[in-house]
């Protein structure tokens, strides 16, 4: 592929180690015949790899300069390369024009990569997994479990949506250019339907927003106005507790017995 200098405004750092990018494919492990999508293939290597093992491939490039070399790399399967941002691509609508529910991987962008998450989270029903390589640091917050001190807001709103699991970190030098960071690899899954969920979910991210932007204070103070202490303790809570030492269901429970009311509850 002819030269082509890396973006920082797309936040351009393309792997470029064949040992690595053959992890990354035993861990997805596709099938021909699965709807796969590939988000920000940048040069292709990961991209090649794939359509190794399946008869199609869908692309989601941001790049426009990158698609026409891109679009060479089908030798030995079908791909479709969608020029778009994948923050705003309709997963949704391609996984219907394909049959079925999506398997999703990619290399994002460190500095989109939680938007780009919640994204994905808003057409859940139209993935089956995802397979990410994410910055270290990030992976260990999504994974993280109470009591931690990477476990916040970020591992309670996504181990809402799925079971996360890391899978293995890939150092600098797997990139051109080399990362200031170590990435890691992780694998989301979503829930299965009867796993717990808030009934409401914007009073869920409120709760959760709030309770860890003061994570020093107890549930008491933290919440202060957004439910009073005697309905966080009927909801099974103690009102003393911190922010990182509940889990994910006690934030569903309290968010729905506690702090789900229209209107504020006045302290007494």
């Amino acid at each position: 592929m002819p030269d082509h200098r890396p973006s920082k405004r797309f936040g351009q750092n393309f792997l470029n180690d064949a040992n690595i990018v053959g992890k990354i494919v035993d861990a997805i492990d596709p099938q021909p015949g699965e709807p796969l999508v590939e988000i920000g293939p940048g040069r292709g290597a990961l991209t090649r790899a794939l359509l190794e093992r399946v008869d199609r491939l869908d692309a989601v490039e941001v790049d426009r300069d990158l698609a026409p070399e891109l679009e060479t790399l089908a030798t030995t399967g079908e791909l479709t390369v969608h020029v778009a941002d994948a923050l705003a691509f309709d997963f949704a609508a391609l996984g219907k024009a394909r049959g079925g529910p999506l398997r999703v991987v990619g290399n994002l962008p460190y500095n989109i990569s939680s938007p780009l998450l919640f994204h994905l989270f808003s057409q859940l029903p139209a993935m089956v997994d995802m397979h990410f390589m994410l910055q270290r640091e990030v992976v260990e917050r999504l994974a993280a479990q109470p009591g931690s001190k990477t476990y916040g807001r970020l591992s309670v709103m996504v181990q809402t949506q799925c079971q996360v699991t890391p899978l293995f970190q890939v150092p600098p030098g797997a990139f051109y250019p080399e990362p200031k960071v170590t990435s890691a690899m992780v694998r989301l899954r979503p829930n299965p339907a009867d796993a717990p969920r808030p009934r409401d979910q914007a009073a869920f991210s409120a709760v959760v927003a709030r309770a860890f932007q003061a994570r020093r204070k107890t549930l008491r103070n933290a919440l202060k106005g957004l439910c009073g202490p005697e309905r966080i303790g009927a909801a099974g809570i103690d009102p003393g507790a911190r922010a990182e030492t509940l889990s994910v269901a006690d934030y569903i429970r309290l968010a729905d017995n506690a702090c789900g009311s229209s209107e504020p509850e006045k302290e007494s």
